[in-house]
């Protein structure tokens, strides 16, 4: 978003001196005009903020890999399941010591093969919904326009990626040092793929690769929803009078307080999206039949604190994770936009 001091060029406007000896056009031009196009095409704000929004997730989710796992963990873990009862430390320690620098990334490749669509096609899918809330293009929202647009894109985003995600919370369970799967993890560990056909072949056909996506969907949607508006809104305090733009530790700033504010209102249906994805995995202890029965279980066995295991290392991931990603991402758009920048978002 910085709009510093450069001009938009026009691909006639840069003239390119023939070599002597060697007649015709001047040397270079055509191909000039070619990438000057291509810079533009580029530019346009859908197709800059998908280019940006896949860099942003791929950074923001390696970034905190372990985290992410570690909270996967604590979520799965139902009443009489007490590998990862202890703090945050320890855990990270258990895994590092049983599974290594691997155990820290377990999952991590299927993760950013997922984000990084997902985030794409979240951020262009926000582009596309404020055009019709725009009076003009680049115009601004106000703040319940964002959350609304942050929610329908958030609603498309995970949609189209879900299966991945199924796919990725299988993976990050099924080499911990659960005792009730170690029965069933006697062979070579199943890849992604492999997981993904076996799930469709022996769960239910595609529905099973979509098990768990209605209470994702409704925390997706007031997650990206509120971390679009709260990221605006900090972005502005941080933003230093007389300047457009905050700083990269202002953005950083901003991007964790929205992540952090988002992710504890919605962090229920997180829960629930994770026991879902796991809930046909033999020897996890539970059995769901619908939403409204997952919620009366939990809080009946583990009470209410039930619907917010992982929240301690999932806020410890939030802040970085989110803070690198609105960074990546703003970085990525300038630098792909340019002069042709109008706007935030």
């Amino acid at each position: 978003m910085s709009k510093a001091s450069e001009q938009p060029q026009s691909p006639t406007s840069t003239v390119m001196v023939a070599e002597p000896g060697k007649g015709g056009n001047p040397l270079g031009t055509s191909d000039s005009t070619s990438l000057e196009r291509i810079r533009q095409l580029f530019a346009q704000p859908v197709l800059a903020s998908f280019v940006a929004g896949g860099v942003a997730g791929a950074v923001s989710r390696t970034v905190v890999s372990p985290l992410e796992r570690l909270k996967i963990l604590f979520q799965v873990q139902s009443v009489g399941r007490n590998e990862y009862k202890m703090s945050v430390p320890k855990a990270l320690a258990k895994m590092w010591r049983e599974e290594g620098w691997r155990g820290f990334m377990a999952g991590n490749g299927t993760n950013c093969i997922r984000i990084v669509p997902y985030s794409a096609v979240q951020f262009s899918a926000y582009n596309v919904y404020k055009g019709f809330f725009e009076k003009e293009p680049g115009g601004p929202l106000d703040a319940y326009q964002r959350l609304l647009c942050g929610g329908l894109a958030g609603i498309t985003s995970v949609t189209c990626t879900y299966p991945l995600d199924i796919v990725r919370t299988r993976l990050s369970i099924q080499s911990a040092s659960f005792a009730s799967l170690k029965k069933d993890t006697g062979h070579k560990l199943p890849g992604m793929w492999e997981l993904l056909v076996t799930m469709y072949k022996t769960e239910g056909g595609f529905p099973a690769l979509y098990r768990g996506i209605i209470p994702t969907v409704a925390g997706v949607a007031p997650y990206v929803g509120l971390n679009f508006m709260v990221y605006e809104i900090a972005r502005t305090r941080f933003t230093r009078e007389g300047q457009k733009d905050p700083s990269a530790v202002g953005k950083l700033a901003a991007g964790a307080v929205s992540g952090a504010v988002a992710q504890t209102i919605t962090y229920p249906f997180d829960v629930l999206r994770r026991r879902f994805q796991v809930n046909t995995m033999s020897g996890m202890g539970y059995q769901y039949s619908g939403v409204f029965d997952a919620i009366r279980q939990i809080v009946k066995t583990e009470g209410v604190k039930g619907m917010y295991k992982g929240i301690v290392p999932n806020l410890l991931k939030v802040a970085p994770s989110m803070a690198s990603s609105w960074l990546s991402f703003e970085m990525t758009r300038d630098m792909l936009m340019g002069s042709y920048n109008s706007g935030f978002l």
